[in-house]
């Protein structure tokens, strides 16, 4: 990193929040467990005609049995991606409860109104499920069989926060051949260059930074995702522009 500081005023970090969530329960490690993004990049390379080096794994979901855990944008397009390639059954299973179909009289506008989405993925096909907690992934011989869920509810703790608890008597099993988990993402991969820059992360784990984008190595600025976390791509764009100009302030000062 020094080598960089003698050669450049001021740096800007714009990597983006790329640390998938990981599902910690037994079996996890077994073949047919993937993040969404292994999946979801590999199939834009192959629609865009980029040749899958032949040690790579293809993951394919054509006739298989899939599960993708998680919702979002991300989960959206795991399901799109995987009926579009000729799975034979897919699932979304979502830890959260199921959102109401009009906005709720909580959150009146301009508040985000938490709203029941159905994307154009949704429609293709698909079962949707709330409230569903995955307890453990079974499998034979190395390779991914089973996934064993349980419902859960959801009620307010003594502190006011909502907490969660099985509901009892209702664990089950499916089959699946694939699992692809699309359960957010929990700051920057921790690459060796930014442990070189020495930057502080908070209990996040996004990279700390000042009101002009600073982050506390003089010179190192940081934007989008990396600092605010998982966001939408016109905020990232947003936070860029405000960031550019306190680089050019900080290089006229300098």
């Amino acid at each position: 990193f020094s080598f960089i500081q003698d050669r450049f005023d001021a740096i800007c970090l714009a990597g983006g929040a790329r640390e998938p969530r990981n599902l910690n329960v037994p079996g996890r490690e077994l073949k047919g467990t993937y993040f969404a993004m292994e999946f979801l990049k590999q199939q834009n390379r192959v629609v865009a005609g980029e040749r899958i080096p032949p040690q790579q794994e293809i993951i394919s979901a054509k006739g298989k049995t899939v599960v993708v855990i998680g919702g979002g944008d991300t989960g959206s397009d795991c399901i799109g991606t995987a009926l579009r390639q000729g799975a034979k059954k897919v699932y979304q299973f979502e830890i959260m409860p199921k959102p109401p179909v009009d906005r709720p009289d909580s959150a009146p506008w301009p508040l985000w109104p938490n709203v029941l989405k159905e994307t154009s993925s949704h429609k293709e096909g698909g079962e949707r499920r709330w409230n569903v907690s995955t307890v453990e992934l079974k499998g034979q011989d190395g390779i991914l069989t089973d996934l064993v869920g349980e419902e859960v509810e959801w009620s307010p703790g003594k502190d006011g926060r909502m907490g969660m608890a099985p509901v009892k008597g209702s664990r089950f099993e499916v089959k699946v051949d694939l699992i692809f988990l699309a359960m957010g993402f929990v700051g920057p991969k921790r690459v060796e260059v930014l442990e070189a820059i020495g930057v502080q992360y908070d209990e996040r784990s996004n990279i700390i930074k000042d009101e002009c984008g600073m982050t506390d190595v003089d010179g190192v600025f940081v934007t989008g995702d990396m600092s605010t976390g998982q966001s939408l791509v016109v905020r990232a764009i947003d936070d860029g522009r405000q960031c550019a100009v306190s680089i050019n302030d900080y290089l006229q000062r300098g």
